[in-house]
């Protein structure tokens, strides 16, 4: 008798347990704020959900926030797209050398996109020199472009910037920078496609050339 009620009371609590485990994916995956979701074979490219951010129209006007779909692709797209450092730094967060980056002393007039997907993230408006060795702005272009995410790699908190679009690791962002906001976005330039304030049209986004988005 004692032995046939310790199994069933194993079997009760292994099927708790078993119950539990969906409950607790999901919590995971919402303090993370990311859906649960199955990898992409690969080449495909699927929409997890749907995200609000401004983009460019044809007339070189940000505007919105509006809605569309978040862009996910396989690793294996991602890696045919970029190359191998853009790869290495935008889908592995990696950190380019310090004074290295292609961005770094650019000081044309223009917007920053994502590497990944061409959202745009940041304006030579808000980039400044931090004398840490990577491109560094006090604000993004949008705020809704640019996500947060704790960061605890290293032994040390820090922030960790990400496109909102599609999840590219951009750096980190630090309470250090000038006014008005006091931040510092330091940003990969592998992480970052430059466009010039007169071919900002180029950057139109589909969304926002629909007569709805007028």
């Amino acid at each position: 008798m004692t032995t046939r009620r310790t199994i069933l009371k194993t079997a009760a609590a292994a099927a708790l347990a078993c119950a539990a485990v969906p409950l607790l994916r999901r919590t995971f995956a919402l303090a993370s704020n990311r859906a649960p979701a199955t990898a992409p074979t690969d080449g495909e490219t699927r929409v997890a959900q749907s995200v609000s951010v401004k983009v460019f129209n044809d007339r070189a006007e940000l505007v919105g926030p509006l809605t569309m779909p978040k862009v996910v692709k396989s690793d294996a797209a991602w890696r045919a797209q970029l190359t191998p450092e853009q790869y290495k730094i935008a889908r592995g967060k990696g950190t380019e050398a310090a004074f290295c980056g292609t961005l770094l002393d650019n000081h044309q007039d223009g917007v920053y996109a994502c590497v990944c997907c061409g959202l745009p993230l940041f304006s030579s408006d808000s980039k400044f020199n931090s004398g840490t060795g990577w491109p560094s702005f006090f604000q993004p272009v949008a705020k809704e472009n640019v996500i947060e995410h704790a960061d605890d790699s290293l032994g040390m908190r820090r922030t960790e910037i990400l496109c909102a679009r599609c999840d590219c690791h951009l750096g980190h962002v630090f309470e250090d920078g000038p006014r008005p906001t006091g931040l510092r976005f330091c940003v990969n330039s592998d992480s970052l496609a430059f466009t010039p304030k007169a071919e900002l049209a180029t950057l139109a986004d589909p969304a926002a050339t629909q007569p709805s988005a007028r």
